[in-house]
Parts: C-alpha cells; structure tokens; sequence
C-alpha cells in the first residue's frame, strides 16, 4: 500500500502564541529570546525574518539589522501548553502520530483514503481545526515519506499546504538549494558548495559512491533524501514523563564534596540526555536515602530548560538546604520530571551566546566521543570499590 506521511509545523510557534495573548504584535517584527545584548533568537515573526533576522542570531546582530524590532522574553510554560492543545487535536484525528518537536508532528495516514476520506481533504480539514481551535497558524506537506514532506512544509509556509504526487519527488526537490534537505548543516553545506555542488539536482546526478566517498555514510544518507528516498517509519507518539539516575554506595558516607561531586556528575549526564533526546524539565527531585533506609525526596519547580547550569544551581540548592541531618547517606539520586519536547538545546530567552556555543560544542564532543568524554573539573567519579549500584531510568 502507497504511503502517505504528513509533517504538520506551526508557523513561528512562538511568536504566534505572543500574538494572540496580545494582538497590537500581529503584522509587527517581534523577535522572541534574550532581550540583553549577549541574548540570543529564541524565534521571530516573517516580518522580522525580512531584514535577515532568524533564530540562534545573536541578540545584539538582530538589533543592527531590524532596530525597530519588538523584543518579547517568551515564556516556555504556555507554548507548552499551546503544544499539548495541538498535539491532543492531532492524536484525536490521526491513527499515527509522531511529536518531532514541541511545534511540529508527523502523521502517517496510509490507507485512510479507502476508508474515510481523500488523505490531502483529511489533512486540510485538520490543519483548519487546529486553527479554529488554537487560534495559531500551521502548515503542513504531504508526500510519501518524512523528508519530501516536511520540505514540502517549508516550500508551503506560512498558514500553506503542499502536496507532492507519487512520482514527482525529485522534480519537486530538483531546484531547491541543498539547504533545504534536513540534516545539513553549516559544515556540509560550505563542504558542498566548494564543491560547486548548489541545487538539490546536483546531488541527484551525483553517484551515490561518490556522495559516500566525500561524507562517509551520512553522504549516502544524504543522497538518498536530495532523490526523495526515505523508509524511515513514523513513530507512534509517547510523551517521556522522566529522567532519574540514582547511585547505591557500597560504604555509607557523610562526605559533603563527594556527595556534591556525584550530583555534578548526574545532572551534567541527565542534562546531556535531554538535549540529546530533545527534551525540556520543568522539575528537579533530589533523592536521599539514610543509613536506617529512610527515604526523602526534595521538589522543586523551574522554568522549562535543559541547561546543565541551571538544573545544577537547582538541585545543589535542594541539597544544602535540605541534608542537615549529617547522618550517613546510602543512596543519592536526581530525577527530572514533567518533560516537554524541545528543539532547543538551552534556554535561549535567558541564556548569552557564548553560554550556548559553549554546550554546543560539549554536545558535539559527547556525541563523537561518549558520555563521559567531558565533564566538570568539580566532578571527581569515585572508585569503582566506593560504589555498588549506579541505575538510570527513563519513563
């Protein structure tokens, strides 16, 4: 059976929630993200994007190049609502739906024109609920896989929707710039265009050999999406609720800086997991369990983030105010709960560029090199003898 896959995106998500809790910001440039001249471009409206403004922009860059742009904080707690009112519409009406991201979704509706409704009238008489109903703007693509739809997504916005016939996928994706395909970034494109290489056709008329020989694996990867080929699945959404790690000492223990030294450790770990996966918390629990079994846990409520500072600040808060028995601790552990998905790394309304390039850039080492590749000078892993039991548990 023919598959049909929709990618549905919510147009400038967040600057189309600003304009609905306050409607003099509609038609106006209004950047979303850091307000100082070290913030960085959380999101901003087509009117800013005009003057070359767009997200991850340093704060201080947008400022020179729309100076009459109006700056809003923004506030993740109600795009995370906003997200969940979309979400739920979208998982009423779909048989499969995967959350990529907090304003993004994909939808496989394969066989449902034999028995409901033509699959494009489906997906317009959807995408007009979710506005109805929300209020905000979305626009989607339909194709036969993942990566020609949500380039079709792209190509339709704003408030637009797109359908590429079985067949025409590589017509379609001829002409557009290589930037188009998802997954390339800065390094591959400036590779790419060294190479002459401009038009998404350039890489159809390419062997895919070739295409292997310069970028490894990712290359064919790569080759196979600029010829609209991809059988990757549409995974059936399931919101992750938490993140924990707990350590079993093997000798009870008092010691304070070892103590502190572990939870570094764990929430630089939990953090880097959430990133990874795409994830915000909105509240950290610290576990301690006593020598007599007694066990305690801590909570406490923060702005959804993914930051490794600012869940760190958090959780060694709970601990100092909170262990003052000073009697011997067994067990130790942190959770993050009440996860969102997000596609940014850190908390761009608060957080300076420097700030940012810095997790990037420990992101990137984790991911080439392992977990444990770099951590904090402050975190010393004790010996393995000092341990007995190190768990991680994701629900």
């Amino acid at each position: 059976m023919e598959r049909r896959i929709v990618h549905m995106d919510l147009d400038s998500f967040f600057v189309s929630v600003e304009c609905l809790r306050d409607k003099s910001l509609l038609g106006k440039p209004v950047i979303i993200g850091g307000t100082s001249d070290r913030g960085v471009v959380a999101s901003c409206s087509y009117e800013a994007r005009q003057f070359g403004v767009h997200s991850a922009m340093p704060s201080r860059m947008a400022k020179q190049l729309c100076p009459h742009a109006i700056f809003v904080k923004g506030d993740m707690d109600t795009y995370s609502k906003y997200s969940a009112d979309v979400t739920a519409i979208i998982r009423e009406a779909a048989p499969v739906v995967e959350k990529a991201s907090i304003d993004e979704h994909y939808l496989d509706v394969t066989g449902m024109d034999q028995y409901i409704k033509h699959s494009m009238l489906f997906t317009h008489e959807l995408r007009e609920r979710i506005t109805k109903e929300t209020g905000l703007p979305i626009s989607y693509g339909l194709s036969i896989n993942k990566t020609v739809s949500k380039i079709a997504t792209n190509e339709a916005k704003p408030n637009g929707e797109r359908q590429i016939d079985t067949g025409f996928e590589k017509p379609f994706l001829a002409p557009l710039s290589i930037r188009k395909i998802p997954g390339i970034g800065d390094k591959t494109y400036a590779l790419l265009r060294n190479m002459g290489v401009e038009k998404v056709q350039t890489i159809q008329q390419m062997p895919i050999e070739l295409m292997g020989r310069v970028l490894g694996e990712s290359g064919q990867v790569l080759w196979k999406k600029a010829n609209g080929i991809d059988n990757s699945p549409v995974e059936q959404y399931s919101e992750q609720k938490s993140m924990s790690t707990e350590t079993t000492f093997d000798k009870d223990t008092t010691d304070i800086n070892k103590l502190k030294d572990i939870l570094i450790g764990m929430v630089d770990e939990l953090a880097f997991d959430l990133r990874k996966a795409r994830k915000l918390t909105a509240c950290v629990t610290l576990k301690l369990r006593y020598s007599d079994f007694q066990t305690h846990t801590f909570q406490s409520r923060i702005p959804y983030t993914a930051a490794d500072h600012v869940l760190l600040e958090k959780v060694l808060e709970l601990f100092r105010k909170n262990y003052s028995r000073r009697v011997l601790i067994r067990l130790i552990g942190v959770k993050f709960t009440n996860l969102v998905s997000g596609n940014h790394q850190v908390d761009m309304f608060d957080d300076s560029e420097g700030k940012i390039r810095l997790y990037q850039a420990m992101d990137r080492i984790r991911l080439r090199y392992g977990d444990k590749s770099i951590v904090r000078a402050a975190f010393i892993k004790p010996p393995d003898n000092e341990e007995d039991d190190t768990q991680r548990s994701y629900k």
